[in-house]
């Protein structure tokens, strides 16, 4: 299929392509937003006329037993293993946020009717791994994610494939974070060129006194964008972290719009950009405090390095405010690498790129040295320096 076959298409002429249900809320918000294109202010820098142009082969999506693992594995939208007792089933999704900014968050619902729904109980730590398998192929699947009140659960996602050209992947999550408690979702990524593409559309709804962490890491090249809503309560907070390191032509990056809703939440919004040769880093990022949510605090930044006089950083942090009792600042900056710092290293004997390394990574740490588990952290680094040392090399 292509999807620009569902371009300017009516809600039937929808449901007929895509062989889904005429009544669903989705199909129904899908067809008043329309599919994207660059007219979409979320979607100006990215190239989706070139995805949406491709033909792509569909998959059927049928459960498999789950094996007992260390970890949830996930191999083209199926669940193949996972750890024992936790509980990870398949059923319609029951909540859509009808109010999402995205169209593909819609369309990837319709895409994937029945969800993967995972349950967090108590305090625990959860690794997920994604495993991509099939060319050419336009794989879709969500996932609403639970956690109880009261507990703190932590989420790392990383991603793989393997031998795979040309596949696009939409896929996202639901998150429902439950009063007082803590959830903490970390994303480690590295496309190849044109293994696959992604376009990942969240939403994380924070009732009152939930606490989010949520922190990506995005590096390599290829397409990807992550598109994420978020909706916070009385006293929720949240704190966001984006790392972007991209090269060989890239287009990544991350749209976001954080609503402050109930009184006294607060949002921390940080990113940092890194891109090197012809590529182009995304960051555009919404914080709107509504009327009812005074004496909120809102902070949001973005940095940004390049790396290369074709590299290029579209950086567009806003702030949409309608009550004056708040505390609320935002900013953003590009810049290169200080020439001085890198002539200082490379007089003490280091080469070129270990000297831009050491900056670039000296950049960087802020974000990598806040996840506190020293080994996801380890494996952020390490996959950064794969990343690094492949551009180079491709450089070079």
């Amino acid at each position: 299929m292509k999807l620009s076959e569902l371009k300017k298409k009516s809600p039937s002429e929808i449901a007929q392509l895509l062989s889904v249900d005429r009544k669903s809320v989705a199909l129904e918000r899908f067809a008043i937003l329309g599919l994207p294109n660059k007219k979409n202010e979320e979607y100006r820098y990215f190239q989706l006329k070139k995805l949406f142009e491709k033909e792509y082969c569909t998959i059927s999506y049928i459960p498999k037993p789950i094996k007992e693992a260390k970890k949830i594995i996930i191999v083209d939208g199926i669940v193949t293993h996972a750890p024992h007792g936790m509980r990870i089933y398949y059923e319609q999704c029951q909540t859509i946020d009808m109010e999402h900014f995205d169209p593909m968050y819609y369309l990837g619902h319709l895409l994937s009717p029945h969800v993967i729904k995972i349950d967090l109980d108590g305090d625990t730590d959860v690794e997920v791994e994604h495993h991509y398998s099939q060319s050419g192929t336009l794989i879709a699947y969500r996932i609403v994610l639970i956690n109880q009140a009261n507990r703190h659960a932590t989420l790392f996602e990383s991603f793989y494939n393997k031998n795979i050209k040309d596949t696009l992947v939409l896929y996202g999550y639901d998150t429902f974070i439950a009063p007082d408690s803590t959830l903490r979702i970390l994303k480690n990524q590295k496309i190849h060129g044109e293994d696959y593409a992604m376009i990942a559309s969240h939403h994380l709804q924070l009732n009152r006194h939930a606490n989010a962490v949520v922190k990506s890491f995005d590096m390599g090249s290829g397409m990807g964008l992550q598109l994420i809503k978020v909706d916070l309560d009385y006293y929720a907070h949240l704190n966001m972290g984006h790392l972007l390191y991209i090269n060989d032509g890239a287009q990544r990056g991350t749209i976001s719009k954080i609503i402050h809703q109930g009184k006294y939440a607060t949002s921390h919004q940080e990113a940092k950009s890194i891109i090197d040769s012809a590529s182009c880093g995304i960051f555009d990022a919404l914080i709107r405090v509504e009327h009812s949510a005074k004496w909120t605090k809102a902070y949001q930044n973005s940095k940004a390095i390049l790396l290369h006089e074709k590299a290029y950083m579209a950086s567009k942090p806003q702030l949409e405010i309608y009550i004056d009792e708040l505390e609320a600042s935002h900013g953003s900056t590009t810049g290169q690498l200080d020439e001085k710092q890198l002539f200082y290293l490379r007089s003490r004997g280091i080469d070129e790129i270990e000297a831009k390394k050491i900056l670039v990574i000296a950049f960087a740490n802020t974000l990598i040295e806040q996840i506190k588990d020293s080994r996801h952290q380890e494996v952020i680094k390490a996959t950064f320096e794969e990343a690094f040392y492949a551009g180079e090399k491709d450089f070079i």
